[in-house]
């Protein structure tokens, strides 16, 4: 994770109502994602994720559209995109979704009781996102295989470690004195 490691390490940080954010292509798509950092970030999620009989990839909109598209054009496994608009199909679930700095809704649809998914993202940081997103496709009857997150925020509170769900991830890092700080390389801590 070279390339990952390297383009954090110059992230640039921003505030926003306290919370300390960091700018960053897998999260924001600035500055530019290029292709050799996005490359590095699926082979780094193909060999951690365990595909197996993984039937659909799940993401939310919008930064993990980037992500969970190349790892479904790497593994031919089918993607869904949790999206932040009503489409009002029949069977649409919505779901609240609470970050750090925003309260949204999000809509799945496409995905059915018994369905074996893994559950992409870019960032773990408060969990909001994830945790929500989790509770979801379990209260449908989807069978979580497997989460993987590119990148996980430490410090603070991170909801998801509330529910019974691993959520695997290729870098841990925190904000320290106004930088990204690589907490853990291999994402297993």
């Amino acid at each position: 994770m070279d390339k990952l490691r390297e383009s954090l390490k110059t992230a640039p940080i921003v505030e926003k109502e306290g919370y300390h954010y960091f700018v960053h292509p897998v999260s924001d798509g600035v500055p530019m994602l290029r292709p050799e950092l996005l490359r590095e970030i699926v082979i780094g999620i193909v060999r951690k994720a365990n595909l197996e009989r993984v039937d659909k990839i799940v993401a939310p909109e919008a930064m993990g559209i980037h992500i969970s598209t190349a790892v479904s054009l790497m593994t031919d496994i089918p993607l869904v995109v949790v999206r932040k608009r009503s489409y009002g199909l029949d069977s649409e679930i919505s779901i609240a979704q609470e970050t750090g700095y925003s309260e949204n809704e999000m809509y799945i649809n496409d995905v059915q009781e018994g369905d074996r998914v893994l559950v992409l993202d870019d960032v773990l940081s408060t969990g909001g996102t994830l945790r929500a997103l989790l509770t979801a496709l379990d209260n449908m009857g989807a069978e979580i295989v497997d989460t993987v997150a590119v990148i996980k925020k430490a410090g603070g509170e991170n909801k998801v470690d509330e529910l019974d769900f691993e959520v695997k991830t290729l870098i841990n890092v925190d904000v320290q004195d106004g930088a990204v700080v690589i907490i853990d390389e291999t994402g297993d801590g």
